[in-house]
């Protein structure tokens, strides 16, 4: 792969800066959605108590679906910027400017793999028995670095056009995040609405999850849709990819000079 190395350099720095200075340094990487894992853990169980049947591991339930949420929020987040902070290098060198959102991207997975030990070492702990098709879940982390570069690759080039996008994905977000069942079991939302939220591609992807690697009681896409609907979520973050890299490969001789 051309310029592998510069895609590695500029990914170890980003993870380096982005704890540099910190007491914590390196273990915020594990706080941040331990914290947040804790804080929803005890809403959504001593407060705000789920009706219905209880989720099988309901704390290995939530903190997957945290996890993997959070990397997706933090990798287009980081990426959305990028370009732009990196402004006085790209008029100083030349070499291609995706590289710079690759490496954003590649410094947020590598958060992800740290958090997913975590989350595995917690499988441990709650006994949860191996079957041959977790590993499988590999295909789903790959499918969501797929989701989170294309949405960064369209959201870096918009950023430097169109700075009002920074708080249009917040907003994006947060509608995301409630839409999807990150805190909440889909059993629990009405039948006639859980078609129409399994196919965000990301629902399918942690309720896949879930279904791999925590409980098979998991509501999942192919539970709620029939094909066509089914390859929507599944191809989505193809689609979304193809989209991204052909919109910033097209804007991409102008950001010198626009940021």
């Amino acid at each position: 792969m051309p310029y592998k190395d510069l895609v590695r350099e500029l990914a170890v720095t980003d993870f380096k800066l982005k704890y540099q200075g910190s007491v914590l340094g390196y273990l915020w990487s594990f706080a941040k959605p331990l914290m947040l894992f804790a804080v929803l853990y005890v809403v959504f169980t001593k407060f705000v108590k789920f009706g219905g049947a209880p989720v099988d591991h309901y704390s290995l339930y939530l903190l997957l679906g945290v996890v993997l949420w959070t990397y997706f929020t933090d990798s287009t987040n980081a990426a959305m910027g990028s370009i732009v902070d990196r402004g006085d290098l790209i008029r100083k060198v030349y070499f291609p400017r995706m590289v710079i959102v690759v490496a954003a991207s590649l410094s947020s997975l590598i958060t992800l793999l740290l958090n997913l030990t975590v989350v595995f070492i917690f499988m441990l702990v709650a006994q949860i028995p191996f079957h041959l098709s977790m590993p499988l879940f590999a295909l789903l982390v790959a499918e969501l670095y797929a989701l989170s570069l294309g949405c960064s690759l369209l959201l870096a080039a918009l950023y430097v056009k169109f700075r009002d996008f920074r708080h249009i994905w917040e907003v994006g977000l947060q509608i995301m995040f409630y839409s999807s069942p990150i805190i909440y079991p889909l059993s629990l939302v009405p039948k006639g609405i859980v078609p129409l939220l399994t196919l965000s591609p990301v629902t399918q992807i942690i309720q896949d999850a879930r279904w791999l690697l925590i409980t098979p009681k998991t509501v999942t896409a192919a539970d709620t849709l029939h094909l066509p609907w089914l390859l929507v979520p599944y191809l989505f973050p193809l689609v979304i990819l193809g989209i991204g890299y052909t919109y910033f490969d097209r804007t991409a001789a102008a950001f010198a000079e626009e940021i």
